[in-house]
Formats: structure tokens, sequence, C-alpha cells
């Protein structure tokens, strides 16, 4: 008898603590499910997305090895789906600077500095946004956009610093600042170090009329 009244007030107590605790218990194991669901479509979308924008991507780098005027819109479509429908993936950011090379290449300026535009002002992957400012300042050196191209090479990081005095040397010549383009162009030798392209950079004082 003892043993069925012990068995009664734990079912009592039981029955007590649901009543208090039970609702509360059952949306905290909701939430947890939610929680658990959430994360595994969250990672499911930013598989599927990163395998779309792969796919944009490798269609953008096809067309680049192909010629002729067809090969130029499939660039700049997959360049644009990239931006509006990828902007943060990292295929976007390498994809334009790919784009942007193929456009320079096909003397079409102003496209390839409207992706290099775009990857400055909106790309997700920093580590790519030295490397795209030194070709912007280039396509503006071409354009004869010298103020702009000098912009871009502001705070340069310590791994391009280098780079970018070239580069200023060379906007600084096309302005005719031979004094300033020497320095310039003397700086870059100096960062750059044994790099082969210092050679280079010392062909182009020479022809300035030495260091």
């Amino acid at each position: 008898m003892a043993y069925d009244l012990e068995s009664q007030e734990k079912l009592d107590a039981l029955k007590a603590w649901w009543d208090r605790y039970g609702t509360m218990l059952a949306i905290i194991v909701f939430v947890v499910v939610a929680v658990v669901a959430g994360w595994r479509g969250w990672q499911w979308y930013q598989g599927h997305q990163a395998t779309q924008a792969m796919g944009y991507f490798e269609a953008l780098e096809t067309a680049t090895g192909q010629q002729g005027e067809d090969s130029v819109a499939r660039i700049k479509a997959a360049s644009a789906t990239l931006r509006s429908d990828f902007p943060k993936s990292g295929y976007t950011s390498r994809g334009l600077l790919v784009a942007a090379e193929a456009l320079r290449a096909r003397n079409d300026l102003d496209a390839a500095r409207e992706q290099l535009e775009w990857l400055v002002a909106h790309g997700a992957d920093a580590a790519l946004l030295p490397l795209a400012k030194l070709r912007l300042a280039g396509i503006l050196l071409d354009q004869k956009q010298y103020d702009q191209a000098l912009t871009q090479l502001n705070d340069a990081p310590q791994a391009f610093a280098g780079l970018y005095a070239d580069r200023r040397g060379d906007i600084l010549a096309a302005q005719d600042k031979k004094a300033e383009a020497k320095a310039a162009w003397a700086e870059a030798v100096k960062l750059l170090g044994t790099d082969p392209i210092t050679q280079i950079i010392q062909l182009k004082i020479d022809a300035l009329g030495g260091a």
C-alpha cells in the first residue's frame, strides 16, 4: 500500500511539474527544432547559391576563351548575373577580374572599367580589392582619366606598394611630370627589390633620362 501511495505522490508531483513547466518545455523544444532546421536550410541554400555562382563563373571563363561579338555578350551577361544575383560570392569577385581583363583585351575599356568599379565598390573579397584598384588605375590611364587613376592608388597596402608606385609613375609620365614619374618609379624599384619587374621599371627611368 505504501508503494502505491508513493507512486501516486510521484505521479501527482509530475503532473504538477508539467502543469507549471510543460508549455515552456514544449516551446523550448519547438524553438530548438526550428533553429536546427533553419540552420540546415541555410546551409543548403548557401551551398545551392555557391553552386549556381560557380556555374556562371565557369560560363564566363569559357566565354573569355572564345572570339567574336557573341563572346563579349556572354561575358557581359554572366558578369551581370553574378553581380545582381550573387553579389557576396567569392566567384563574383574573381569573375569580375576575369571579365575586366577579357574586355580590356577586346578594347572594350568602358565595360572593363564597369567591372572593376563595381568590384571596388561592392566586392565581398577584401583580398582582391588592391588588385582591382591597380587594374582600374590602368584602365583609367588608358582612358586618360589621370586624376581618377591616381585616386585609386591612395593608401597602398604593403604587399602592393611597389606595384602601386610603378603604376603611379606610369600615370605621372603620361601627364609629362617627368621628375615625379622618376621618383615614383625609383620608389617602386626600392620596394620591389629583386623582383624581375624592376628591370622593366629601370628601363622606364632610363627612357626619361636616367635615375
